[in-house]
């Protein structure tokens, strides 16, 4: 568990980070106060993105390893 944590608090700072600094920086241009904004939306979404990769990363893990279970196992047959 300690693992999984770690791994989504790591990917999460990652993420969220280029994420929210692209889109802030599309939308809004590199303005006065970009770098506050921007520590403040990152923030947010780390804050969002943490629960959501703890919830939803072990379901896309067993889909991801459903689905090429599957294409291994055709595979070997042919």
């Amino acid at each position: 568990m300690k693992k999984k944590i770690a791994f989504a608090m790591i990917m999460g700072i990652i993420t969220t980070g280029i994420i929210s600094f692209t889109l802030l920086s599309i939308n809004m241009g590199f303005i006065a106060n970009f770098a506050v904004i921007w520590l403040k939306a990152w923030s947010t979404a780390y804050l969002v993105v943490i629960p959501v990769i703890l919830l939803v990363g072990p379901r896309v893990q067993k889909l991801v390893e459903m689905l090429f279970e599957e294409t291994e196992t055709s595979t070997v047959e042919q």
